[in-house]
């Protein structure tokens, strides 16, 4: 398990800044996003893009989700399966394993209870795998700077650190 909680520099670690507001993490810019990702994955993390704007029904998020994140066989396409497969994927001891979900605000739309849902599981199997150190995060993009999503496994998700003051949104 990697230790990040003897690093002379936590406080300024980009995991470090995220994860002490949740594992769900908003971004309007998808070039910060990016750099992001770039970050992380120069950590030792497992990033997997996905991109919300086609997940029109349940059946396409389930196919789209089992594909890049490398879900078994056997995944059920139900809800009920995201969440035992997500918590069971294999985390990185180095990093972490990290989700960058694009357009996340249009699937929000379309299914909001399963949009709710999803990020609720992310939250809860985050929590599950800091317990033994293991690190899950998924940074959340949307083309809305107003967007809110309140109580997300009992936290709300909050901006990213660059983002985190409206006028940085363009508000």
């Amino acid at each position: 398990m990697a230790d990040i909680f003897n690093a002379v520099d936590i406080w300024e670690r980009l995991d470090y800044q995220l994860l002490q507001h949740g594992a769900v993490t908003l971004y309007f810019s998808e070039e910060i996003l990016h750099e992001d990702c770039a970050w992380l994955r120069k950590h030792g993390y497992k990033v997997r893009g996905l991109d919300a704007s086609n997940w029109k029904t349940e059946s396409v998020f389930h196919d789209d989700v089992k594909r890049i994140l490398e879900f078994p066989g056997y995944y059920g396409n139900n809800i009920n399966a995201f969440n035992d497969c997500l918590g069971d994927i294999e985390i990185s001891k180095e990093g972490g394993f990290a989700m960058a979900i694009l357009h996340f605000d249009q699937f929000y739309t379309a299914l909001p209870d399963r949009a709710q849902a999803v990020l609720d599981i992310i939250e809860t199997n985050s929590r599950r795998f800091l317990i033994t150190g293991q690190r899950l995060l998924a940074l959340i993009q949307t083309d809305d700077p107003r967007t809110r999503y309140n109580h997300v496994g009992c936290i709300s998700p909050s901006w990213n650190p660059r983002e985190v003051m409206d006028r940085k949104r363009g508000l």
